[in-house]
Parts: structure tokens; C-alpha cells; sequence
């Protein structure tokens, strides 16, 4: 008897340069692993998403987050987190498939990158990409409508002035349920001036603030990403990584000025 072999689907091969609205993105095939892709925006890394896996988080700053959210959100089971900047939607992803139950909403302002990283990544259709700026789409959020805010948007390697000052943080929290959790991925120098006047604005808007990240980071003697956070309650943080409260908030943004719109 002989059998007839289906022919397979052909793989999609989703390596190369496409144009966005904001510039250029380059997706990379990662050589040391095989299904892993590096998504580049403007020549600057921005996302590492492993097709299939996506409870496998390869940029260290998004375990961080993941760890910080996960107490906050095994409360709520029918949780809305929103996510400031797409880029690839590897975080994103991550919720989807770890709390099936959450809604997720990312806001990502390029609107060509958010159909080439839907069609590149096979990305979840429980995940909304709402095609707008990220500090518009905050203040259109409803009252109490958002228990996790995450703010992950980057022009280049900095982040945008205006999702960093006061009037930002208060649409933040006034989106924010009762014991939600803003959390911001800061990329700082150091000294940590950029999140020292953050962490003086969210002093002014949030009952308890903190960071997360690396000790040389938060020590100020280092390059590289933290995480800042903001809520009405303490946050209960289960992470490894290195973690300070409000105390320490307080004494590295003593005599510093807020940013204000």
C-alpha cells in the first residue's frame, strides 16, 4: 500500500525590513535559537519574541514586570491591563496566555507596525491593538476601568517627555481601579536623573511608588532599564530582582523638581 504524505504549509519567512509609519522595522532571526526573532525599530532593539512560547520573556526589565503584576492580577480575575507600546507585544502576549481571563489592551501609535506584528508573530486574537497616542488613549480611559497600566513607550532609546510629568500620572491613576498598579519601564544613566524626576511626579499623584531593577541600577552606577511603580496600596513584590520603597523614593528625590506639562 502506499501512502501519500500531506504537503506541508509553507513557513512564512518573516526576517527582513519593512516600513512602518514611524520609520523602519527589522525583524532578525536569532541564530542561537531556533523560532526566535529580534524586532528592531528604527535600528534600536525593542522586542525578542520565541514563536509558540509566549510565557517565555527573553528582555530581563519584562520578568520584572511580569513579577510585579502577577499579585495584583491572581486578585482580579477579570483584570484589564493596558499596555503603553506595543513593539513586538511579547508582554502582552505573556498575560494573554498566562491569565486567559485578563483583557488586554495595547495602545501602539504605528499603525503599520501593529498589522506587521500581528502577521509576524501570529499574535493571539484576545489581544486588542488600539491604533492611538499613548497619552491620549490614557486620559480616553474610563474611571476605574484599568487594573494594570503598563508604560513601555520609547521614540528611539528615550522615553517621551509627556507620559513622564505630573498631569500624565494623574490620568494614569484616575484610569487605575482601587488597587491598581502603574508601572513604567525606565531606561536611565547614571545618577538615575530621568527616574528621580519621575519618581518626584508620581510622589505627587500615588500613595505608595517604588523601583525595581538591577542594584547597580538603582544605586545610580550604572546604564540600563529599572522599573518604576505607582499605586494606592503597598506593592507586594515576589520577584528576585532588587526592590525599593517609598523611603528610598523619597530620599533620592529630595530638592527635585517634578516634570509638569
Amino acid at each position: 500500500m502506499t501512502h501519500t504524505r500531506k504537503p506541508r504549509h509553507p513557513k512564512k519567512r518573516i526576517e527582513g525590513e519593512f516600513p512602518i509609519d514611524t520609520g523602519t522595522a527589522r525583524i532578525i532571526a536569532d541564530p542561537h535559537r531556533d523560532g526566535s526573532y529580534v524586532l528592531e525599530i528604527n535600528d534600536v532593539p525593542s522586542s525578542q519574541v520565541i514563536l509558540g512560547a509566549p510565557r517565555v520573556l527573553v528582555f530581563p526589565y519584562m520578568h520584572w514586570i511580569a513579577a510585579a503584576i502577577e499579585p495584583v492580577i491572581t486578585k482580579r480575575p477579570l483584570a484589564h491591563i493596558v499596555h503603553l507600546g506595543g513593539a513586538g507585544c511579547a508582554l502582552p502576549s505573556y498575560c494573554v496566555d498566562k491569565w486567559h481571563a485578563t483583557r488586554n489592551t495595547v495602545v501602539e501609535i504605528d499603525g503599520k507596525l501593529g498589522e506587521l506584528v500581528r502577521w509576524a508573530f501570529s499574535l493571539s486574537d484576545d489581544l486588542l491593538i488600539d491604533i492611538n497616542e499613548a497619552r491620549n488613549a490614557t486620559h480616553a480611559l474610563e474611571p476605574g476601568d484599568v487594573d494594570v497600566l503598563i508604560r513601555d513607550v520609547f521614540a528611539g532609546p528615550s522615553t517621551p517627555r509627556h507620559v513622564t510629568t505630573v498631569g500624565f500620572f494623574q490620568a494614569v491613576k484616575r484610569a487605575l481601579a482601587p488597587g491598581g498598579l502603574y508601572i513604567a519601564n525606565c531606561g536611565d544613566r547614571e545618577g538615575l536623573p530621568g527616574a528621580r524626576e519621575e519618581l518626584a511626579g508620581m510622589l505627587k499623584v500615588f500613595d505608595y511608588v517604588g523601583a525595581i531593577g538591577p542594584a547597580e541600577m538603582l544605586g545610580g552606577r550604572a546604564y540600563g532599564n529599572i522599573i518604576l511603580w505607582g499605586s494606592d496600596t503597598p506593592l507586594d513584590y515576589i520577584g528576585a530582582e532588587s526592590h525599593r520603597d517609598c523611603d528610598w523614593a523619597r530620599e533620592i528625590t529630595a530638592g527635585v523638581a517634578p516634570r509638569r506639562d
